[in-house]
């Protein structure tokens, strides 16, 4: 049969998708020796965290099964959950949201797409695009528009830091100029560099969203309130222009897929629309369980007792690690500690290739992703041409001495690949 070019593009494999099919096939191959693995996007498994989980989720079992999994309920979200979500945001933040500001979705991902569909793509003075601010960001959403050259990236500004430390900064003034703008999207704290977006940067996206009348969506899947991972933040804003999405994916149970959406009341009405018409809603016992976790303050305890501090300690380990066992012959830096889950290294060398590195590692069962997964192709300024593929995200999921090994290997084989240029 033949696709349509919709199709072709959406059925295609991604490049991050062929890596999980590369762990998964090496993890069930019969060589020998242990495989490490510093690539996973899953969250932890803190004991704790799961714990949580499985009690809250047994108790919407017993209580809440018939109602939850044996009918059908609102595209909306189930009306316990849609209205403890109004409750929290409304006392944590001083908001005045209502029901119809909100939309329960199976993950911030999917809402994404609902956003993408529903804002950019074929309109009567001709196509728009979706705009991702500052890449690099979440390879995810490089399969969200259905259009060939559906999607943008606009390359940050760079600061260097003490420490073999930098930071991703936003060129407002880029995004500005971007033509046949439909929606921005973008991550904070970001996937995969933890970069924390700034009032400033806030503000300024927020005005350029208003100047061109499109939405600006926020992805909070690493922010606040929950999973709280952010070492500096600002709070979701509550603006016209704003799409704020949360999800439960990285507060621990990312397999259930549920997040939900907080906008304007327009936009919200043409997501539900979306949902009603493609899948009729988001699963419900996860948003029974999900209301119980907000309502009772488990998971803002969660939050802050457990998951901020276990990444907080897991990046300090990391870093030491990195500045331990990384060669001083080697122009690495790592971007600045602002939150996430994952270390993000620059290696600025005219010999160094992410995907080579990859395979490298690979020979030493090793896993990283390459960094060339979290920009939009074509690298077509002088910047991206060079940085895109220099750069290699590490997961900081793992146990410590798992991490240990990573580095110790990865340190290997950045020596090797700079003895033989």
């Amino acid at each position: 049969m033949e696709l349509s070019s919709r199709g072709a593009k959406m059925g295609g494999l991604s490049g991050i998708r062929s890596i999980m099919e590369d762990i998964a096939l090496a993890a069930s191959g019969t060589s020998g020796g242990t495989w490490v693995n510093l690539s996973p996007g899953n969250p932890a498994a803190i004991e704790e965290v799961t714990g949580t989980w499985r009690r809250l989720q047994e108790e919407s079992l017993a209580r809440r099964f018939a109602e939850s999994s044996g009918r059908y309920g609102p595209s909306r979200g189930s009306d316990q959950l849609v209205g403890t979500i109004v409750r929290y945001f409304n006392r944590r933040y001083g908001w005045d949201i209502t029901a119809e500001n909100v939309l329960v979705g199976a993950g911030c991902q999917m809402l994404a797409f609902m956003a993408t569909c529903v804002f950019t793509g074929p309109y009567p003075g001709g196509d728009r695009r979706l705009v991702l601010p500052s890449v690099p960001d979440y390879t995810g959403y490089q399969g969200l528009s259905m259009d060939e050259g559906g999607i943008v990236g606009v390359a940050p500004g760079v600061e260097l830091l003490d420490d073999r430390l930098f930071r991703y900064t936003f060129d407002l003034e880029a995004v500005r100029r971007q033509p046949s703008m439909g929606m921005m999207l973008v991550s904070s704290p970001g996937n995969p560099t933890g970069r924390s977006i700034r009032a400033d940067a806030l503000a300024g996206l927020m005005e350029i969203a208003e100047e061109r009348d499109v939405p600006l969506f926020l992805d909070h899947a690493y922010g606040d309130p929950f999973p709280g991972v952010a070492q500096t933040s600002v709070d979701p804003p509550l603006h016209p222009h704003v799409i704020n999405c949360f999800t439960l994916s990285k507060a621990g149970v990312p397999g259930e897929r549920l997040g939900f959406a907080i906008g304007p009341r327009e936009a919200i009405d043409a997501m539900l629309s979306f949902t009603a018409n493609s899948h009729l809603h988001a699963p419900q016992l996860i948003q029974a369980t999900a209301e119980r976790a907000i309502a009772s303050g488990a998971l803002d305890r969660l939050t802050t007792e457990v998951i901020r501090p276990y990444y907080r300690n897991k990046r300090l380990v990391a870093e030491k690690l990195l500045h331990e066992l990384l060669p001083d012959t080697v122009d690495w830096r790592l971007h600045a500690t602002e939150g996430g889950m994952f270390c993000w290294l620059w290696i600025d060398h005219d010999w160094f290739d992410d995907l080579a590195l990859y395979e490298a590692l690979k020979r030493k069962k090793v896993f990283v992703v390459p960094g060339r997964h979290f920009f939009v192709p074509p690298f077509d300024t002088p910047f991206l041409a060079e940085h895109a593929t220099r750069c290699v995200r590490l997961s900081l999921s793992p146990d410590e001495p798992v991490i240990a090994e990573g580095i110790r290997r990865l340190a290997t084989a950045l020596e090797e690949m700079r003895g033989a240029h």
